[in-house]
C-alpha cells in the first residue's frame, strides 16, 4: 500500500508539519508499505532524514497551495497508485481539497485551527487539545473527524517510552530548551539570556535547534558564555532521551507540547505563532505554564517562571501526571486504523 504526503518545511513554515507527518509515515512504512513525500520547499537536512528512513522524496517547484499544486499532487498520487493522500499545511485550503477529491483519491487533511473555509477530505485530523467539532461545521457529510490529543502523532523514537515513569528531584536542575526547527526570531537566545538570571546552583541545559535555524553561531557563542553548562545540539534524533534526561523544558506552543506531555516533562510554553495560542492557553496549569507571546516576554519573567517551576516539586508532579494522561502515545496507531477501515 502506498501513502503520498504533501507537506513543506522552511525557516518561515517551520518543521512541525513535516515532523508529525514523519510519525505517520514511519508507522505506515514499518507495516511494510511505501511512503512518498512531495515537497515544494528545499530543506536538505530534513530530506536527508526522510531518505535515510526509506522514504521517497519528490521536489515539486510550484506555488504552495495553488490549484496547480493540487493538480500536480493528485497526478503524482494517481501515478504512484497511492491508497491515501495526506496534506498538512496552512497554505492548503478548501479548493485544494476539492481538487484532490475530484481525482477520486482518499484524502487525510491535517489541520490545527479550522483554517479552511470548507472541508472536503475523507478524514480531518486535529491533534490539539482545543480541537472541537465546531471548527469543521462546514464539511462534507462523509468527512470523518479525528479530534484531540488521543490522535497525537508521535515519531518512532517515542514509541518505546510508553509506560515510562519519571523520577522527580526536589530541585529541578536539568533544563531542555526546544523552540521549534526554525525559530526565525531567535527566541532561543532570549530564553538562554533569561535562564542566566535564575538563582539556582548546579543548573545545566541542553538547547536543541533544527537545521532551519539561521542563528546557530550566535547561539553557540551564548552557550559558551553561559554561567552554567549548556550543550547546543542540532538536528537531534533522540528527543525522547533528552526529554527523559531533563527535569523542566522551555518550549514553543507547537507539536512538541504533545511529545513533552507524553514524556511527562513539565514545561514553560512560549507562543511563537498565532496558531499556537489556543493550545498554550489550554495547556497552562495542566502540563506547563503559558508565558505568552514571545515579543511580550521579558528575560526577567522567563527567569521568575523558571525559578518557580524548578523549586516547586508538587507543581511538577501534577504536570507530569496530567501530561501522561493527556497523551498515551497510541495516536499514530489510531489514525492508521482509520486508514485501514475506509
Amino acid at each position: 500500500m502506498k501513502l503520498l504526503i504533501r507537506v513543506d518545511a522552511s525557516t518561515q513554515i517551520g518543521t512541525g508539519h513535516l515532523m508529525r507527518c514523519l510519525a505517520l509515515a514511519q508507522a505506515w512504512h514499518d507495516a511494510g508499505n511505501q511512503v512518498i513525500f512531495v515537497m515544494a520547499t528545499e530543506a536538505p537536512d530534513l530530506i536527508n532524514r526522510l531518505k535515510s528512513e526509506g522514504m521517497e522524496v519528490i521536489y515539486l517547484p510550484i506555488e504552495i497551495g495553488s490549484a496547480e499544486d493540487a493538480k500536480e499532487t493528485a497526478k503524482l498520487a494517481r501515478q504512484f497508485d497511492a491508497n491515501w493522500v495526506v496534506v498538512d499545511g496552512y497554505q492548503f485550503g478548501a479548493r485544494y481539497q476539492e481538487i484532490i477529491k475530484e481525482f477520486e483519491l482518499k484524502l487525510l487533511f491535517i489541520d490545527d485551527y479550522g483554517h479552511a473555509k470548507q472541508y472536503h477530505a475523507d478524514i480531518v485530523l486535529n491533534q490539539n487539545i482545543h480541537a472541537h467539532e465546531g471548527l469543521y461545521s462546514n464539511r462534507q457529510p462523509y468527512t470523518e473527524l479525528l479530534l484531540g490529543t488521543s490522535y497525537s502523532l508521535l515519531r518512532r523514537e517515542f514509541w518505546q517510552w510508553q509506560g515510562w515513569q519519571r523520577s522527580l528531584p526536589l530541585i529541578a536542575k536539568k533544563l531542555l530548551v526546544t523552540l521549534g526547527g526554525a525559530d526565525p526570531d531567535n527566541v532561543t537566545l532570549k530564553v538562554i539570556e533569561g535562564l542566566q538570571k535564575v538563582e539556582v546552583e548546579g543548573l545545566e541545559a541542553v538547547v536543541v535547534v533544527g537545521g532551519s535555524n539561521p542563528h546557530f553561531e550566535q547561539l553557540r557563542s551564548a552557550s559558551q558564555e553561559s554561567r552554567f553548562p549548556i550543550q547546543l545540539k542540532r538536528n537531534v534524533t533522540n528527543m525522547p532521551e533528552l526529554m527523559a534526561w531533563a527535569d523542566v523544558a522551555v518550549t514553543a506552543g507547537g507539536s512538541t507540547c504533545w511529545e513533552l506531555a507524553f514524556m511527562g516533562l513539565p514545561s514553560l510554553i512560549v507562543i511563537l505563532a498565532d496558531n499556537q495560542q489556543s493550545s498554550a492557553k489550554k495547556l497552562s496549569g495542566v502540563t506547563g505554564k503559558n508565558l505568552g507571546w514571545h515579543e511580550d516576554i521579558l528575560t526577567s519573567e522567563i527567569a521568575a517562571a523558571a525559578s518557580e517551576l524548578i523549586t516547586s516539586t508538587q507543581t511538577r508532579l501534577e504536570m507530569v501526571k496530567r501530561g501522561q494522561e493527556l497523551v498515551d502515545g497510541k495516536g499514530t496507531d489510531r489514525v492508521l486504523m482509520c486508514f485501514y477501515k475506509q
